[in-house]
């Protein structure tokens, strides 16, 4: 019989791990944060997260969809249309890495003062 292991982030092979890294990573946050406010087309998130390149956003938007996060929506049209969208569980995601976020944003000047210091006290 196979013992059914308690998920235990800090366990060098619990399933956790690849779900936590998909969550937190820069742009599976900005994603989350993002499909929090609203639905996105793929080109208006593309345009909303800065930075992301179209494979990094195909990958982590594809890597949200398979854990349960993000609900992939393909209408028969054309042109093709396909929104993105949360999950229930992916609503639930969403809510605590955007808090992160905003408390990170609330505090760029207290980093960038510890960071001064750090190079200072290094020099």
């Amino acid at each position: 019989m196979t013992e059914l292991l308690i998920p235990d982030v800090n366990r060098v092979n619990c399933p956790s791990r690849a779900i936590l890294e998909h969550v937190t990573s820069r742009w599976g946050v900005l994603v989350l944060a993002a499909l929090g406010e609203r639905s996105y087309r793929f080109s208006e998130l593309r345009r909303h997260v800065g930075g992301v390149s179209e494979k990094m956003l195909a990958q982590t938007l594809q890597a949200l969809e398979r854990d349960g996060f993000v609900l992939r929506d393909a209408k028969p049209v054309i042109p093709p249309r396909v929104d993105y969208s949360l999950t229930p569980l992916g609503r639930e995601a969403a809510e605590q890495v955007s808090s992160l976020a905003r408390w990170v944003e609330h505090r760029v000047p207290e980093v960038q003062a510890a960071r001064v210091a750090y190079d200072e006290a290094k020099a």
